[in-house]
């Protein structure tokens, strides 16, 4: 659905509506307050479309799932910063497996897993159900197969498991992105007994079973889904990975309204208000009885991408007037708040491999006029700008800045509104989307890595449908690299010249994850960008 929208609209639309019980109907059914303390309820503004993450399709704020109701192999530690509690990925702790030897040459990992491990059904979790496990994840193509890839596990034949308890991967080269690569979300352990029960010639996976059901072995199960309206976790009490959580539920609640959000944390009806606009975020911090956490997402942009299936977009000289009319101070301050980090008016060259790092471009009409005066359509042109429904506080008043400052040049832009649970296939699995408000943060904290999702052909973040001879080579050699190799800052910084030169995303800013509490303890930042809920409990 397209819709074309006016600064006054958007003020219009964000005027201070009252709050009242009678909006709310799920607080009449149980109220935060009332739920105990085995209860913790958490808000939100986006809404899950599966329960299975290797399913094409599924969006971010599902990874949830994955996270709350699977083991991995291993997981990254936990860290205190000034933020408060965040992962630490310096550290890699184990999770299924209790132990793990790597070869002399890097190639072999072979892990030993629990004996006391079982699922949420009861059955024993064994190195079979690992196997399988991956075996999945490397076969279903689409993002879970394209993420293992990264860290170097492509085939089933590269995984064997000799015993119940023994687990065997073999690399075909070392790679720095092995081990971590591991403690993402997709390589999650999943139990192939109940899976196959429910497969068929059509579906070997059991994907449409995994979609609205959870069979793992983690900290929690998933007792109910009402899609676009709640989810509800239920402590898995067999879990044996790590300390049972406080709480035995957490109730998820999809709240599109920021502004009811808000209210919900600041009377303490909720516990958790998760990811929150930056305006919230710099309001609340004065609320004594609300604590905000403010986390940098490393290796994450906040871009506007330029698809080169759309025929101005093709045009160099069309993308750099693009780049130089946006107006991206008042984009920060009006979207991010101030909270983030700019990244526009960088220094022409690259001279670091810091990520994310100031493009060169900035604000200038004159020169961008001058580059569409150059270009095939120096008179303009007509495009839809296309926007997640789930992320209107930053992609809306974005859109409306860029659209603005493009008319000056005689481009002519509506803003085209999807609902996030249409979003991930428009934008990233079809990449039918012209121009469009786009993030990416990447979970292994590497620039190659990020290149390795947002620049390579056909890989799922790649929106803009771009292709460089010079990022194609690149990025296969580099990523297995460790960093202190003769060739790899050489190569990540021509990574970066081309695609700053190329420009098919255009760096707006580095934003932050915001929460609040207000009577909950425990919130760890994950890379994930996803709530756990084992570590949280009422304060």
């Amino acid at each position: 659905m397209s819709n074309i929208l006016s600064r006054r609209s958007l003020l219009k639309a964000g005027a201070g509506a009252g709050v009242t019980a009678s909006m709310l109907p799920f607080l009449r059914a149980i109220p935060a307050s009332a739920a105990g303390n085995d209860v913790l309820v958490a808000v939100t503004g986006y809404t899950v479309n599966s329960l299975d993450i290797h399913r094409t399709g599924t969006n971010r704020p599902s990874y949830q799932i994955a996270v709350n109701c699977y083991d991995r192999l291993v997981s990254f530690g936990i860290k205190e910063t000034e933020e408060g509690l965040s992962y630490d990925y310096e550290t890699i702790n184990p999770d299924i497996a209790e132990s793990w030897t790597v070869s002399e040459d890097g190639k072999v990992y072979t892990f030993k897993i629990r004996q006391d491990a079982v699922f949420s059904d009861g059955r024993p979790v064994t190195s079979k159900d690992v196997k399988w496990s991956f075996d999945r994840a490397v076969t279903v193509g689409g993002f879970p197969t394209s993420q293992m890839a990264a860290g170097g596990f492509k085939r089933p034949d590269q995984f064997e498991a000799p015993d119940d308890y023994t687990f065997v991967i073999t690399l075909d080269e070392a790679s720095k992105l092995a081990l971590p690569d591991l403690a993402v979300p997709i390589p999650m352990i999943m139990n192939s007994e109940l899976a196959k029960e429910h497969a068929t010639a059509d579906d070997p996976w059991a994907l449409e079973y995994t979609h609205k059901n959870t069979i793992g072995s983690g900290p929690f199960t998933v007792a109910r889904w009402d899609q676009g309206q709640q989810l509800v976790y239920q402590r898995n009490d067999k879990w044996t990975s790590g300390p049972l959580p406080e709480i035995q539920r957490l109730i998820m609640r999809e709240v599109p309204s920021p502004a009811t959000r808000r209210a919900l944390i600041e009377r303490g009806d909720v516990q958790i208000s998760f990811d929150i606009p930056n305006k919230d975020a710099a309001e609340l911090d004065a609320n004594p009885d609300v604590d905000v956490f403010s986390n940098p997402i490393e290796n994450a942009i906040y871009v506007v991408g330029l698809n080169y299936a759309f025929e101005p977009f093709q045009d160099s000289n069309v993308r750099k007037a693009v780049a130089f009319a946006i107006p991206y101070e008042e984009i920060f301050q009006t979207a991010a708040y101030g909270r983030g980090k700019p990244l526009w008016g960088g220094k022409a060259g690259v001279t670091s491999t810091e990520w994310p790092q100031p493009s060169p471009y900035y604000t200038d009409l004159d020169v961008a006029k001058d580059f569409l005066a150059q270009s095939g359509y120096k008179d303009g042109f007509e495009v839809p700008l296309s926007i997640d429904i789930d992320q209107t506080s930053w992609m809306e008043p974005t859109a409306l800045l860029v659209a603005e400052n493009l008319g000056k040049l005689g481009i002519k832009v509506t803003i085209n509104k999807i609902p996030g649970a249409n979003w991930r296939t428009a934008s990233l699995v079809e990449k039918r989307l012209p121009m469009h408000l786009e993030t990416f943060g990447g979970w292994l904290n590497y620039p190659d890595y990020y290149f390795y999702w947002c620049y390579l052909d056909g890989h799922l973040f790649n929106s803009s449908n771009y292709k460089s001879e010079v990022i194609e080579e690149l990025v296969p050699v580099t990523l297995p690299l460790p960093v202190d190799d003769p060739a790899w800052a050489p190569n990540v910084k021509k990574m970066i010249e081309t695609a700053f030169e190329d420009i098919p995303r255009i760096p707006l800013f580095q934003p932050a994850v915001n929460v609040a509490t207000h009577g909950a303890e425990g919130y760890v930042y994950w890379f994930h960008r996803q709530l756990e809920g084992k570590t949280l409990k009422k304060s």
